[in-house]
């Protein structure tokens, strides 16, 4: 084999790798039989956690912990805890959705 040979071997078997797919041959699912209910009541607790109230009782929190903030009444750090897990909280479902795509990966 020449070097040229050897050097287009190598780019073939490099091309043949990084765009191999998934073999799709089996279909999961992800959700079992008979979890109709409890998938709707956490669906219902997440819609709780990321709705309408959480954004208000969110927001009169961050308020809030400026505020003493300002006046010297709270210490920097825990407002900044607030502010960090607002954060974490509103940002979950982005968050779950880069560890799935993440733990697909392998």
């Amino acid at each position: 084999m020449t070097e040229v040979h050897k050097a287009l071997w190598a780019l073939t078997s490099i091309w043949a790798i990084f765009w191999a797919g998934p073999a799709l041959a089996q279909s999961a699912n992800l959700d079992p039989a008979g979890s109709g209910v409890i998938l709707g009541a956490v669906n219902w607790v997440q819609g709780t956690l990321l709705g309408a109230v959480a954004t208000a009782v969110a927001v009169i929190a961050v308020a809030g912990c400026g505020f003493m903030m300002l006046t010297g009444r709270m210490n920097w750090r825990h407002g900044g805890m607030v502010i960090l897990g607002c954060f974490i909280l509103f940002g979950s479902a982005a968050i779950v959705g880069g560890i799935r795509s993440a733990a697909q990966g392998f």
